[in-house]
């Protein structure tokens, strides 16, 4: 019998049962705790080993058992001959090979700290984070490797390279490493709940990254409050038990490990779900449209841009993606017109997105189905074991259906920055996060996301939400990317910059007059640049808006 999110949640979580909650501390906070959820991400992992396909890699395929067994022989190799100890620190980094999952699993089962090094990241900046972190050993593919050389030497650091022809003494390679130690067991290092395990630098408007430190059960939260929210939509919807699937679930990994989109949403979260993973090299829509019809991939979650090039791939191509069931979003709001295309578009997948921060181990709101259809602007409800305030300027709370800036505070919510107190004295108080987001609660408790503090318009002492205007811009049938920004302008302060790529030849006085139907007038673009390619984008596939914003504001010799 179909009930509300409230009953569905009482009754999923109560004494006893897999999603039992109780009132607990993680990080010293006050919090909500998964009662029967693995202790650690050890427990994890040995937890699921299993014969199903687990990791997909071009020709490349291995079992849940295999990647189990070639992890604990490195994390035997990691404690015998490079010395690494609880709390140490390993930084990976390289592309979505299946050696990122083995070591994350390697390092994180003997209580080391696993730090995701962004692969994008050039020299400089693979020093400061290797040298921030504080890291004993970076594992790295070549390309990486070679940008790290330079400084490695000076850092004191040991490499293991990852698919590398480099010779080098002084660099082991990853399978000569395994291939002699096969068979070894997973070492049994003691581990708690509450200690650190990973450390994922988030990109900051200016300065260095900061570092984000979670423990094991701030993930591990993060993963069952996944699965209950899943499984509370479906006591919604009237399903008791979910329908089962003929073969095995799988999903598309085209979103970087180094996220936590790709190494919880997609990776982690596949354990339990004994889900098969599929490995892009790199993102390509026409591979990835090939690569669903024919690993059958039944979910798929990347930003907006990317599951916009998927359904444009879906129009144009001949590939049956037919198994498709679910097509995720996050990062940023996706533009309606593309919520409602998903389901038009493919035979069975229907829309999911949410609301989430590297500092929330990505999770903190979600919506799917009929509820996102029917509201294609919300990032979604609560997660039960999170708590979300929209507060003024004063941190004052504010009521329903207000703009102010969004908190959130609960079970997977990070401890800190690593080594940033300022960072730490700025972004909390007391329990709560402040996120940065500009958003609002609508009386039933979906979020709406306006926009981020930092990425408004402010125009005439007018704020005007980006993310606003690139939905509406969306909405016209020949744009198929917008990026919209703050251009600076003597009179007004600011005025609105926006960069498009279209399937068909426009110019600036037809979106201007579409516009003139879709917002207010002094939300529509001043300045609108015309790209004869799709909009260059961040490690994450978002779009690069500081890149676009930089071209027109040197274009117009603004400052």
């Amino acid at each position: 019998m179909p009930m509300n999110r409230k009953q569905a949640i009482e009754k999923l979580t109560a004494p006893g049962l897999p999603y039992a909650l109780e009132q607990g501390q993680i990080n010293n906070r006050p919090c909500k705790i998964f009662t029967q959820a693995p202790a650690t991400l050890r427990d994890l992992f040995e937890d699921n080993r299993s014969d199903l396909t687990f990791f997909v890699y071009e020709g490349e395929r291995y079992s849940f058992e295999e990647i189990y067994r070639r992890s604990a022989s490195l994390a035997q190799i990691l404690t015998t001959e490079f010395n690494i100890a609880k709390g140490d620190r390993v930084s990976i980094s390289m592309r979505n090979y299946p050696e990122w999952i083995i070591s994350f699993m390697a390092v994180t089962s003997i209580g080391a700290i696993a730090v995701a090094m962004n692969a994008l990241w050039q020299t400089d900046e693979i020093e400061y984070g290797l040298s921030h972190s504080g890291s004993k050993l970076l594992i790295a593919d070549h390309e990486r490797i070679m940008r790290a050389l330079p400084v490695s030497e000076k850092l004191g650091l040991a490499i293991i390279s990852v698919r590398s022809n480099l010779n080098n003494n002084q660099i082991t390679e990853f399978e000569d490493l395994l291939a002699k130690t096969t068979g070894l067991d997973m070492p049994q290092v003691p581990l708690s709940p509450d200690d650190d395990a990973t450390i994922f630098y988030t990109s900051g408007s200016t300065g260095h990254p900061k570092g984000a430190v979670s423990c094991h059960r701030n993930i591990i939260s993060a993963l069952f409050s996944w699965e209950l929210d899943l499984a509370a939509r479906q006591l919604e919807s009237g399903l008791e038990v979910p329908p089962k699937q003929a073969q095995q679930p799988a999903t598309l990994l085209a979103v970087p490990l180094f996220h936590a989109t790709g190494s919880h949403a997609v990776y982690l979260q596949s354990y339990r779900a004994q889900r098969k993973i599929v490995s892009m090299y790199k993102w390509d829509p026409s591979e990835a449209a090939a690569l669903i019809e024919e690993e059958q991939i039944s979910s798929f979650i990347a930003p907006a841009a990317m599951t916009g090039d998927l359904l444009e791939q879906a129009r144009s191509s001949q590939r049956d993606l037919s198994s498709l069931l679910s097509v995720g979003g996050g990062g940023a709001p996706r533009a309606p017109e593309q919520v409602k295309n998903i389901p038009g578009t493919f035979a069975q997948a229907l829309p999911s997105t949410g609301w989430g921060m590297t500092e929330t181990n990505a999770i903190g709101t979600g919506i799917g189905g009929e509820d996102y259809l029917q509201r294609p602007t919300s990032s979604g409800r609560c997660s039960a074991v999170l708590d979300l305030r929209v507060v003024d300027e004063q941190g004052k709370p504010l009521p329903p259906n207000t703009a102010g800036e969004l908190w959130v505070r609960g079970s997977s919510v990070i401890r800190g920055y690593w080594q940033r107190p300022e960072a730490n004295a700025e972004s909390f108080h007391q329990d709560w996060l402040k996120t940065g987001d500009v958003a609002l609660l609508d009386d039933e408790g979906f979020l709406f996301i306006v926009d981020r503090i930092k990425d408004l318009v402010i125009r005439g002492g007018e704020n005007i939400g980006c993310a606003e205007v690139e939905a509406a811009l969306l909405s016209h049938e020949a744009i198929v990317e917008a990026s919209v920004y703050a251009v600076p302008d003597d009179r007004l302060g600011e005025e609105v910059g926006a960069t498009l790529y279209c399937r068909s030849a426009i110019d600036e006085t037809t979106v201007r007059e579409f516009m003139s139907t879709q917002v207010a007038r002094f939300k529509i673009p001043r300045y609108i640049s015309f790209s004869n390619k799709p909009l260059p984008r961040i490690a994450s596939g978002k779009i690069n808006k500081r890149e676009l914003r930089t071209a027109v504001v040197e274009t117009l010799g603004t400052a």
